[in-house]
């Protein structure tokens, strides 16, 4: 069963309410460890001193902040725990928005909310509001000696709290090089193809349909490594030059493809039995002959 990772309460305005916190995401990419390939013995890292070149124990590593090329200013860690934002153990809600208002890129990391003891009823009435006004809560709070700005939203029966990034942290577009200053009109009979096009393949979000491929293929890969079977690797793909492709023509060759009805899925067993039969004809051909 998991556990709260951090424990506190949830406020807004008078009503303060009891709840635990759990990681809402679990990643499961796949990690490697840096090994020596002659003997697949893990590689130990030091941290050596660029000025004489020996290592230097844990205690004497300080925070150093480059404050031009070459030159830090170093920060003793009691300095800075004396400016550590005060761990008040609350989720203060300051605000409330439409969600619909923030766009997705400040969200950060999702977590659950659940009541405490003796907080249920506290707990559903926030649900239901935020639920009945279509809002969420935007906070702050503590965690980790780091203080966090967060989104508050009903989502099912409970509460979750995504973290957001702040402002000053989003690269604005008017910085990026080659993206045009002024939105080209597209050709009527091109954007309504390409609308079409979107109609078409247009469906519900269903995430359970999606995996990530790359890596199960890894994890096949060790798998079948670990047993000590001789891998063979497939040719490398070769880089094929990009074609130039007329707009138009490719969007009538998306549409048409969205329309032809798909193939039939033949079970797994299927092609094996289909395989069998045409083998009995086979030697049944032969014995005729």
């Amino acid at each position: 069963m998991a556990r709260p990772i951090w424990t506190g309460s949830i406020s807004f305005g008078m009503v303060n309410i009891p709840v635990k916190l759990f990681s809402a995401v679990k990643h499961k990419e796949v990690r490697f460890h840096m090994v020596h390939d002659a003997d697949g013995a893990r590689i130990q890292q030091k941290r050596i001193c660029s000025a004489d070149g020996k290592e230097v124990p844990y205690e004497h590593i300080a925070k150093g902040y480059e404050v031009s090329p070459g030159k830090l200013v170093v920060i003793d860690p009691e300095e800075l725990e004396r400016l550590d934002p005060k761990a008040s153990r609350s989720i203060d809600i300051e605000s409330f928005v439409d969600l619909a208002e923030i766009d997705p890129i400040y969200f950060e990391s999702s977590y659950h909310l659940t009541p405490d003891r003796g907080a249920n009823k506290a707990y559903g009435l926030l649900v239901t509001a935020l639920k009945d006004t279509h809002r969420v809560g935007i906070a702050r709070f503590v965690m980790r000696a780091n203080q966090y700005l967060c989104a508050v939203r009903a989502v099912g029966n409970g509460l979750m709290v995504s973290t957001m990034l702040y402002a000053d942290e989003i690269v604005p577009q008017s910085g990026l090089e080659g993206l045009p200053e002024k939105r080209e009109r597209p050709r009527e009979q091109e954007l309504k193809m390409a609308e079409q096009l979107v109609e078409s393949l247009s469906t519900r979000f269903e995430p359970e349909k999606y995996h990530d491929e790359y890596r199960e293929k890894v994890l096949e890969l060790i798998k079948r490594k670990a047993k000590g079977e001789r891998i063979t690797l497939p040719p490398a793909p070769r880089e094929q030059p990009g074609k130039v492709v007329n707009l138009l023509d490719a969007l009538k060759a998306s549409l048409e493809q969205t329309r032809r009805p798909p193939k039939p899925s033949m079970p797994a067993e299927q092609p094996q039995r289909a395989q069998a039969q045409k083998s009995v004809r086979t030697r049944r051909r032969k014995k005729s002959a």
